[in-house]
């Protein structure tokens, strides 16, 4: 099992350096970078250059507000800065944030992202073979590259091409044009993924001749854990108040829909326009945590997300520990799931 460091949003430029390379010192195999903030690759490039083995991932870039050219651009230097330790991972955003915060007009979002997917690719071909280059979509249209500006080939791994989603359609495009799929927190449970996760990534790896087990999986799942049974009580409340936060967004709410909570997002919503946010967690039944956070102490980690995960999914994301000075313990935790078999069908 692939494990894999998240990020806070807040963790400035100048921490960036310091963040990765403890990640990097606890063995993780990768390192997630959010954009939300901060420019995800701006802060991808200070993660690699301050590391030497470390997988960085952007998770997950917008990629409607950039146009596929400068995208590809930044990400074919990324790889060749790193020795191909870089991966692209991209996202829609909402169409209030699209068009609201980025100015950007709005269009049909996976049709788009499938186009801005194969644009990236028919951009690298011609870096990497000095092919012409030649593409037209629904949404782009690139038929022009002077020599002047190819940076020419790469001699190491090119960047993969990772998506985030939710829904089914989003999903069977990871399954028929990408390289990796990560779950989102609010979607991760063993249900979600065997029910309407892996079948809508087989149908659409299907459509274009692929085994569904060639994209990579991570589950984005949470996890209420520490090292002490204290301290998972702690952590259960704090996912209380979180989970309730993020089931309010009506676009989070398969996993509600699927075990037959949906009111339960209904009434958050509702919560949320009154701005009562402090109430939000007393709708978070202990059954609710339950059933969609995993949950053990450190010790008991590796064997619940063997119970969880091991079967569907290739990778997971573990939160740091809050206090550096576990993290040697934890690291041994990390190298144990690491031991996880896999065997995803």
């Amino acid at each position: 099992m692939r494990v894999y460091a998240g990020m806070s949003d807040r963790v400035s430029l100048r921490d960036t350096i310091a963040y990765a390379q403890r990640v990097e010192a606890l063995g993780y195999d990768g390192l997630h970078v959010p954009e939300t903030v901060h420019d995800g690759l701006a802060v991808s490039l200070l993660a690699l250059e301050h590391t030497t083995l470390l997988t960085v991932r952007t998770s997950i870039v917008l990629a409607f507000p950039r146009s596929p050219m400068l995208t590809a651009c930044a990400a074919w230097d990324l790889a060749a800065f790193s020795g191909g330790r870089f991966q692209l991972g991209l996202g829609t955003q909402i169409k209030q944030n699209i068009e609201g915060r980025y100015s950007v007009p709005w269009t049909e979002p996976v049709t788009r992202m499938r186009d801005y997917l194969e644009s990236l690719r028919a951009i690298w071909q011609t870096f990497q073979h000095n092919t012409p280059l030649s593409y037209t979509s629904t949404n782009y249209t690139f038929n022009r590259l002077q020599p002047f500006f190819n940076p020419g080939p790469l001699d190491v791994t090119l960047p993969t091409l990772w998506l985030g989603g939710v829904n089914d359609r989003m999903l069977a495009l990871a399954g028929s044009h990408a390289d990796g799929i990560v779950t989102h927190p609010t979607n991760s449970n063993p249900r979600y993924l065997r029910e309407i996760c892996l079948p809508a990534l087989t149908q659409g790896a299907a459509s274009t001749g692929r085994l569904p087990t060639s994209i990579e999986l991570v589950s984005g799942s949470q996890y209420i854990t520490g090292p002490t049974r204290a301290d998972v009580q702690r952590n259960r409340e704090h996912h209380r108040r979180l989970l309730a936060f993020l089931y309010s967004t009506p676009a989070y709410r398969r996993t509600l829909t699927l075990h037959g909570w949906e009111d339960l997002g209904e009434r958050l919503q509702t919560i949320t326009r009154t701005q009562q946010w402090d109430t939000l967690h007393e709708h978070v039944t202990d059954e609710v945590l339950d059933a969609l956070v995993p949950q053990g102490t450190w010790d008991q980690l590796p064997e619940v997300i063997s119970q969880w995960f091991a079967n569907l999914a290739d990778g997971v994301i573990l939160p740091l520990p809050e206090d550096p000075a576990n993290d040697d313990r934890f690291a041994e935790v990390i190298a144990a799931v690491q031991a996880v078999p896999t065997s995803r069908s």
